[in-house]
């Protein structure tokens, strides 16, 4: 592709992606071996942006770089959806552009959408391992407020409300302060045609009523910048959550099973946090609040009752200790 002088919103995503890498160096490599960069690309505008500037980025800094495309086979012509979407980026400068295919299957009782991002993920990490790479993953701030709305509508605390973070161990979010617009607007200024996911516009998923019903009629009643003020909500939530995480952490190290008698000494947001980390590393799937709450009662209110039933097991007390069966 010839090069040319940038847009507006081209040059805006370039450079949100120049000073999440250059803030990602700061804090730590995350991984080893030669610098790389691996993006996940579906072909939607927000990816195709995030490609554009991401091969200027390995241009710039001399970076292994390389992109994936998943393709989850859940619709007929799935597989030549992909086949476009790695032409595009090869025709942005991704000659080893790869096509992944996965298999979706809902059965886990976690519905389709979750289930579709498990196994996305789950490739994502495997070829970014095998390449040593950081994964650039193309979220902006629309799907940020979209995912804090989520978290409020589940009523699960503030890790929900706390959102996506710009970095999780090998992946990194560079748009995430930059609304959808702009990449829209940035595949307009470069000449790349994205692709229109058909699953984006069906409402029978949570987050497309979100983006399509429950924003505008916020953006309508309440004013303009309800988007950039629930990512914001998702910033400052963040920072409380990571710390009261961190201090539950230390309150009850990581264990087998989870003593009683230290979490009944704990105040109620760090106990809680800690039962619902144990949960978590003990394979129990996404607890919700209640089922904590459940045990938190056989911390607190031990009477001889039975175990309480958690997504992936039971759980019971025996001799002042919680286990998961």
């Amino acid at each position: 592709m010839a090069r040319r002088e940038l847009g507006a919103a081209t040059l805006a995503v370039v450079q949100a992606v120049e000073a999440a890498w250059a803030a990602s160096r700061r804090a730590g490599p995350g991984v080893g071996g030669q610098p790389a960069v691996l993006v996940a690309c579906s072909g939607g505008a927000d990816s195709l942006a995030l490609a554009f500037a991401a091969e200027r980025l390995a241009r710039r800094h001399q970076l292994a770089l390389s992109a994936v495309v998943v393709d989850h086979a859940l619709s007929a012509n799935s597989a030549r959806v992909t086949a476009t979407v790695v032409s595009r980026l090869t025709a942005l400068g991704f000659p080893d552009a790869l096509a992944v295919r996965v298999d979706v299957d809902p059965g886990n009782g976690r519905g389709m959408e979750a289930a579709a991002r498990d196994v996305r993920y789950a490739a994502l990490s495997r070829e970014a391992e095998r390449r040593d790479a950081t994964v650039l993953l193309g979220h902006t701030l629309d799907d940020q407020a979209e995912t804090v709305l989520l978290g409020l509508a589940r009523g699960s605390g503030t890790r929900s409300l706390a959102g996506m973070s710009a970095r999780t161990g090998r992946y990194l979010r560079p748009l995430l302060q930059l609304p959808r617009a702009v990449t829209a607007r940035a595949c307009r200024e470069i000449g790349v045609e994205p692709w229109q996911d058909p699953h984006n516009s069906d409402p029978s998923y949570a987050r497309v009523r979100v983006r399509h019903r429950v924003l505008p009629v916020l953006e309508q009643e309440l004013g303009p910048g309800i988007a950039a003020a629930l990512a914001r909500t998702a910033e400052l939530a963040r920072d409380d959550a990571d710390l009261l995480d961190d201090l539950a952490r230390q309150a009850h190290p990581e264990s087998e099973t989870a003593d009683c008698a230290v979490l009944s000494t704990l105040p109620a947001a760090l106990r809680r946090r800690a039962l619902r980390r144990w949960l978590v590393a003990r394979g129990a799937t996404e607890p919700s609040y209640g089922h904590v709450l459940a045990i938190e009662g056989l911390v607190l209110d031990w009477h001889g009752q039975h175990g309480i039933a958690v997504p992936g097991g039971t759980v019971v007390r025996s001799k002042g200790r919680l286990r998961l069966q």
